[in-house]
């Protein structure tokens, strides 16, 4: 048995299996390469401020790792977690670069990264009233109809839509009321398909093309289909960057397709679900996950 126990930290409110099994499909890897994980919910860990110290109570109170595999997206958690000197993969800095659309774009395109042209929206402290419409409709003709639409939060494309008119537009903003989005470039070329490139280290392990025939995204939870895909050498330096620059030990990096060969970075997840690369390619992402973490720990020893 390995001298190294981990923690898998994955969120305790989500209802839907798929999160419950990445943590569990990390923890079988783990147990192949003879490394003993526990698998914790978020809140079994209560962050606690008290006499000007702050310290993490529970049932697992005291108690401290070699390693956490951090497959949630409580920011908050983990920094806490980072502050008590516990490695994290991936770090809370990166999972709030990729969590949040507006930072992950602004990130991307400070490192000069290929993205689709994108406004962000203001910040607001009251929902949208009729009498904001100039401001809205000049800023859907500064990228014409139709584009995409993305909430800044969210997963499976479920908070991601197509807007073809302004009346369709200004609907979803008075519907989302506070939450910030952002409207991007639709890359007809792309439309129904992306990459799927899952990078680990400097490598990338697996990849899929997903496509569609019946929506504009490529997401195999939405219907798309997924089949194996042969990055070219540029595909794989680009979706390296990319993880790199988000600050990401692995993720899942979505590329479209451009005209005459280009690409763009659709997005970059901190958390990629593996299972569906599993079933595509046979290649478990976590085994490539866990040595990498291996790597990382003993190199700092």
């Amino acid at each position: 048995m390995s001298q190294y126990k981990g923690w898998i930290i994955y969120n305790g409110s989500l209802k839907e299996n798929k999160f419950l099994d990445f943590a569990k499909w990390v923890q079988e890897a783990a147990s192949r390469h003879q490394i003993q994980t526990t698998l914790i919910k978020n809140d079994e860990l209560v962050i606690t401020i008290e006499d000007g110290n702050s310290s993490i109570k529970g049932p697992y109170e005291g108690e401290h790792p070699d390693f956490v595999v951090f497959a949630d997206k409580d920011i908050r958690l983990a920094k806490q977690l980072e502050t008590l000197g516990i490695p994290l993969f991936n770090s809370a800095q990166s999972i709030e670069n990729c969590d949040d659309k507006t930072l992950m774009y602004q990130v991307l395109a400070d490192h000069q990264l290929p993205i689709p042209k994108t406004i962000l929206s203001p910040m607001r402290f009251f929902p949208v009233e009729d009498a904001d419409a100039s401001y809205y409709r000049e800023i859907a003709n500064e990228l014409g109809y139709p584009f995409v639409m993305k909430e800044a939060f969210g997963s499976f494309g479920q908070q991601v839509y197509l807007i073809d008119t302004f009346e369709t537009f200004f609907t979803k903003v008075k519907q989302l009321g506070t939450t910030p989005f952002v409207i991007q470039q639709l890359i007809e070329a792309s439309y129904g398909k992306d990459i799927r490139l899952n990078v680990v280290g400097n490598q990338v392990v697996a990849s899929m093309l997903r496509q569609s025939t019946t929506d504009f995204r490529a997401n195999v939870s939405a219907g798309a289909t997924m089949e194996p895909y042969q990055p070219t050498a540029e595909e794989v330096e680009l979706a390296v960057r990319c993880s790199k620059v988000m600050g990401t030990d692995f993720a899942g990096v979505d590329l479209l397709f451009g005209e005459d060969g280009e690409r763009y970075v659709c997005e970059v997840n901190s958390n990629a679900h593996i299972r569906n690369i599993y079933d595509c390619t046979g290649i478990n992402v976590a085994d490539w996950m866990i040595e990498y973490i291996l790597g990382k720990l003993k190199g700092a020893s």
